[in-house]
């Protein structure tokens, strides 16, 4: 195949590619644009193999099969509930893969020259770092380790000292190419790089932190296209660092956190000092399903503000369903999202669409905020941080300036939650026991059910 030809397939791969980033921008083009983009990737991959002589097809064969496996395996296991998991650890894999082209290449002895020297230190310390934070940031959403930040003094000069001797082995390769210790301990400081950045961060910002990582990766994939001359790969990897770094931007503006704070782990330093039973302490209104159902009989609008909790209870379903009956009486219904509800960006909605919930219902903070005034019930459900009134009225609060849902706002509030543990600011939240606010305590889908059967009763 001529390079002319390969060329122009390459142009056409990247072009779908564009076109499937834009497609994903609104809901109605979404499945067009992820097939577009799909289809862009599996030219780039046919043709890249038709252009490689040196390719062996068996192991391509085999990787694919066991790939596909996996793929469909998780694809068909792995629940919505899990999928902020799955995402870091797609990132991760993506980062290890440019890892492992770029030291391929490395002891296979391509690209002597400098650009390609740099490039392929690039890939690996992006890789790298990507690699070992993403398994961090899995292990902590997974919850096999703490969720809290985690670090030791001068953990943020050890980083320093990692990332300027990363670049000094990286400066080190260029002038002295083929030198596999020096490479070796670039891959080993990265990697250590990549689990003390996100150790120290804690479980409310992992959103920002997965749309980060999956930027990374982008940046690594692309720093691979450079180390393999594959403009198709240059391009993906170029978009997808892109618009990682944007989404990461706007998840940041969300939280009134800036990019450096995140990173380094500068959040919620003093969430212990509050005493909590003196936030709860004799004003807490319990209070039943049936209760519930009995105000939202009369109520006219009613936002439903969805949060983590309701991803852990699975009730997507039974929201939708208790929206359906409460429409049928002539209530309107809306939902609230608030960007960093959840745990990856754009969480609750993907939840609620699975539900098959109407996009136009679900409502951006700036859109509902104005209002909650005239909001006769507002239903959280686990969504803590991003409804805590200690963003807008406590200076000393960790979360104070994060944006959030003025869910008090509303007339009532009903807060349906397991308990009056904290979300993962580690905070309390004064909106429990305010005047307006009625805590139906249980799991999420049996007390939304409850709702919707002493409602439909009623």
């Amino acid at each position: 195949m001529s390079d002319n030809w390969i060329d122009i397939a390459y142009l056409i791969s990247a072009v779908l590619f564009v076109l499937g980033i834009k497609g994903l921008t609104k809901p109605k083009t979404a499945v067009r644009g992820n097939l577009l983009a799909a289809a862009g990737m599996g030219v780039a991959c046919v043709i890249t193999l038709l252009h490689r002589d040196i390719v062996t097809y068996e192991i391509i064969i085999a990787g694919v099969i066991v790939g596909g496996v996996i793929g469909a395996i998780l694809a068909k296991k792995v629940q919505m509930t899990a999928m902020p998991q799955l995402v870091a650890l797609l990132n991760g894999f993506g980062g290890g893969a440019s890892f492992a082209v770029a030291a391929a290449e490395f002891f296979r002895g391509g690209h002597p020259d400098m650009v390609g020297i740099i490039a392929t230190g690039a890939a690996v310390l992006i890789g790298a770092v990507t690699l070992t934070g993403s398994l961090v940031a899995f292990a902590k959403l997974q919850e096999l380790i703490d969720g809290k930040p985690m670090g030791f003094p001068g953990m943020k000069v050890v980083n320093a000292i990692l990332l300027i001797g990363s670049v000094l082995a990286i400066a080190y390769l260029v002038a002295n190419p083929g030198t596999p210790t020096v490479f070796w301990a670039l891959a080993i400081a990265a990697a250590v790089l990549g689990l003390l950045l996100v150790l120290p961060i804690g479980g409310a910002d992992m959103p920002v932190v997965i749309a980060l990582l999956n930027s990374y990766s982008g940046l690594a994939a692309s720093a691979a296209g450079f180390v393999m001359g594959n403009s198709a790969l240059i391009v993906t990897g170029s978009l997808v660092g892109a618009s990682g770094l944007i989404l990461t931007q706007i998840m940041c503006k969300a939280m009134n956190r800036s990019l450096t704070n995140v990173l380094f782990g500068v959040m919620a330093e003093a969430g212990e000092a509050m005493d909590q039973d003196e936030v709860y302490e004799g004003k807490i209104k319990s209070t039943s399903a049936e209760e519930v159902a009995m105000v939202l009989e009369t109520a006219q609008r009613v936002v439903i503000v969805p949060g983590f909790g309701l991803a852990m209870a699975q009730a997507q379903h039974a929201v939708r369903d208790l929206a359906d009956t409460m429409e049928a009486n002539g209530t309107e219904v809306e939902y609230a999202i608030h960007p960093v509800a959840g745990r990856m960006p754009g969480h609750m909605n993907v939840l609620l669409a699975e539900a098959e919930v109407p996009y136009d219902k679900l409502k951006d903070m700036d859109t509902i905020n104005p209002t909650f005034e005239q909001t006769d019930v507002a239903i959280v459900l686990g969504a803590n941080d991003v409804t805590n009134p200690l963003a807008r009225e406590d200076k000393g609060s960790p979360i104070y300036g994060m944006p959030i849902l003025n869910v008090d706002k509303a007339r009532t509030v009903v807060v349906v939650k397991r308990s009056l543990s904290p979300g993962f600011a580690g905070l309390p939240n004064p909106l429990f026991a305010k005047d307006n606010t009625l805590m139906l305590f249980g799991d999420g889908k049996g007390a939304v059910v409850d709702i919707t059967t002493a409602l439909k009763e009623g």
